[in-house]
């Protein structure tokens, strides 16, 4: 079972904590908050108040054993700082970090945290995608070029299979998976022969502008 820590239980630490335990984490949730520690006791494995700018206070709960640990304290910048480095210290093998601005995620990253998380610009530029491209369902940036994102199938493409459409050849795009409908597995690595259907959902990987090339060239 993976042990992962979190500092700090506000809005995105509180929902973190719950959803890794109910992935079958190992949970330390902390904050300086009687009133957060109690509201996620019983969701969690251990719950404890604590200041995360103290490294005595973290290593008396966190030890190096611990895999990975979230430090969700971005309004905190100061307390952000001390507690990804007392973290780094006690030896926890990777940190992220929550940062507020440019400046302090270059700040965390030299105090030892491996990712620095922005919650809430990743989320603006994935809604900005899916209100542009009303097919998007999901959008996932690989680097600063490759996208992974599931789009429904666009209507001119019903009926045909993925070789007469070409995909990789006409649009620089690649399928890795199709769903055949919401809340069903999808289908990894499709076959050549495979037949697209209408409410049918294709999980692409290529560069953004590919993508949206063979987005609109769907377009009924």
């Amino acid at each position: 079972m993976k042990q992962v820590c979190i500092i700090g239980l506000g809005q995105f630490g509180s929902h973190l904590a719950r959803t890794l335990a109910k992935m079958d984490c190992d949970v330390l949730a902390a904050d300086m908050s009687e009133k957060q520690v109690a509201a996620i006791r019983d969701d969690v494995q251990q719950a404890v108040v604590l200041d995360g700018r103290s490294f005595e206070a973290l290593k008396s709960v966190v030890t190096k054993d611990t895999d990975e640990a979230i430090v969700s304290l971005g309004e905190h910048m100061e307390a952000s700082i001390l507690a990804t480095l007392h973290l780094k210290e006690i030896g926890v093998k990777r940190i992220h970090a929550k940062a507020s601005s440019k400046d302090h995620a270059a700040i965390l990253k030299a105090v030892g945290a491996k990712d620095v998380i922005f919650p809430e610009q990743e989320t603006a530029e994935r809604m900005a995608h899916r209100i542009v491209n009303p097919d998007l369902l999901d959008y996932l940036p690989l680097s600063r070029e490759y996208r992974v994102v599931e789009i429904s199938v666009p209507p001119k493409f019903v009926g045909q299979t993925l070789a007469q459409l070409h995909v990789r050849r006409q649009y620089n795009v690649l399928v890795i998976a199709i769903r055949q409908s919401k809340g069903m597995e999808p289908e990894f690595m499709p076959p050549a022969d495979k037949t697209l259907q209408s409410g049918n959902t294709l999980v692409i990987i290529g560069k953004e502008a590919d993508i949206q090339a063979f987005s609109k060239a769907g377009e009924a």
